[in-house]
C-alpha cells in the first residue's frame, strides 16, 4: 500500500495531518489525486467545533472515524484520477473529477461517489458541485414562480447560490439577509436586489420591501436556529419557508403564535439527499447531478472563492473561517501537485 495525508479532527477545533495507507483499488474504485478541496462553512464547522450528536450516523462512506472524535470529514474535493478499477466506466485516467471526499491528498474511492467534470471546466469550479446541488434540491423541493419576492436567510455559499438559482427561475424581487458587510457586499454584485443587515429593524425593512405583502418564500442558509423565527416573521400569509440549514445539535426555540398559525405559514425542511418524491420520475438524482454539471459553467462561481490556503496550513485555514467569518466566503485548500 502506498500512503496519502489526510485532514483530520482529534477534538473540538483541533486538526492534524495524519499520514495513512492508501488501498489498492477494486474493481468499481478509482485513484485520484487531489488539485483542490473546499472547506464546508456549514456542516463541517459544526463539525469541527463538536455542535454534532456523537451518536450521529456518518452518511457517506469516504468519511471515518464518529462525531465523538477523533473524525476524518468533508465532502467537495476535485482532482485528478491517476488509475481505474476493471469495471469503471465512463471515468478515465487523467480525467478531472469531483469526489465526496475528505481533505487528503491521494485517495481511493468508489465510481459512485465521483462526478466527472465538464471539458472546460476548471477545479475551483467544480469544488461547487455538492453546494450547488443543496440549493438546486432546495428550488427543486419549493420553485419559485415567476414575479415572486424571495428572501434569503444567510449569505454564505449555499445562501448565494440559492439567491442567483431564485433570480434565473424568475424571482420578481430576491431580497438577502447576512451579518457581515463582506458577503451582503458580494450578494449585491451577484445581482440580487437589497441586502439587510439582521436587527431589530429587519421585519420592518423586508415588509416594506416587499410592498407590505412580505416574502412570498423564504430560505433559511444561514445556519443560525435565531434565524429562523425571523424567517417567519417576514414571510407572507400562506406562503413558505424552506429551511436548508443544518442547525446539528443547536436547539431551536419558535414562537408559533398569531402569524404562523393564523398565516398558514409553511415550514418545511429541504435536505440534498433525497429528490423531492412528488417530481419522480421526471426528476432523480442523475438528473439533477447532470443540472449541476450545466451549472458549473454558466454561473460566476469563482468570484464566491475568498481565500486559497496550502493544505498543510488546513489547520489555519480552519481557525480562519472559526474566528474571522466576516472576511470569509469559501475557503479552499490548496494541494501540490508534484
Amino acid at each position: 500500500m502506498s500512503g496519502a495525508t489526510a485532514v483530520w479532527f482529534d477534538a473540538p477545533r483541533s486538526v492534524a495531518l495524519r499520514t495513512e495507507p492508501l488501498p489498492p483499488i477494486g474493481p468499481d474504485e478509482l485513484r485520484v489525486r487531489a488539485l483542490a478541496s473546499a472547506i464546508s462553512h456549514g456542516t463541517e464547522m459544526l463539525v469541527y467545533r463538536g455542535q454534532v450528536s456523537e451518536g450521529a450516523r456518518l452518511d457517506l462512506p469516504s468519511l471515518a472515524g464518529d462525531f465523538g472524535f477523533p473524525i476524518k470529514y468533508g465532502y467537495a474535493s476535485v482532482g485528478r484520477v491517476i488509475d481505474t478499477g476493471s469495471e469503471v466506466h465512463g471515468v478515465e485516467r487523467g480525467d478531472l473529477v469531483f469526489a465526496l471526499h475528505p481533505h487528503q491528498t491521494e485517495y481511493v474511492l468508489s465510481a459512485n461517489l465521483v462526478w466527472r467534470l465538464p471539458d472546460g471546466v476548471p477545479p475551483e469550479r467544480g469544488l461547487f458541485a455538492a453546494n450547488l446541488e443543496t440549493a438546486l434540491n432546495a428550488l427543486l423541493d419549493e420553485p419559485v414562480r415567476l414575479g415572486e419576492r424571495v428572501v434569503v436567510f444567510g449569505q454564505g455559499v449555499v445562501g448565494l447560490l440559492v439567491g442567483m438559482l431564485a433570480r434565473r427561475s424568475g424571482a420578481g424581487r430576491v431580497l438577502v439577509v447576512d451579518g457581515y458587510e463582506r458577503r451582503r457586499a458580494l450578494a449585491l454584485e451577484l445581482g440580487a436586489d437589497a441586502a439587510l443587515a439582521p436587527g431589530p429593524e429587519l421585519t420592518g425593512q423586508l415588509v416594506e420591501a416587499t410592498e407590505g405583502r412580505g416574502a412570498d418564500l423564504v430560505f433559511e442558509a444561514s445556519g443560525n436556529p435565531d434565524a429562523l423565527q425571523a424567517t417567519i416573521d417576514v414571510v407572507a400569509q400562506h406562503g413558505t419557508v424552506v429551511v436548508c440549514s443544518w442547525y446539528g445539535a443547536k436547539p431551536v426555540t419558535l414562537e408559533l403564535g398569531s402569524h404562523f398559525h393564523r398565516g398558514r405559514v409553511r415550514l418545511r425542511s429541504s435536505q440534498v439527499g433525497q429528490v423531492d418524491p412528488a417530481l419522480l420520475p421526471r426528476w432523480d438524482r442523475a438528473r439533477r447531478s447532470a443540472e449541476v454539471l450545466t451549472l458549473l459553467r454558466e454561473l460566476p462561481l469563482e468570484r464566491l472563492v475568498s481565500h486559497r490556503i496550502p493544505f498543510g496550513d488546513a489547520a489555519d485555514a480552519y481557525r480562519l473561517v472559526d474566528e474571522r467569518p466576516e472576511q470569509t466566503v469559501q475557503v479552499v485548500l490548496t494541494y501540490r501537485t508534484g
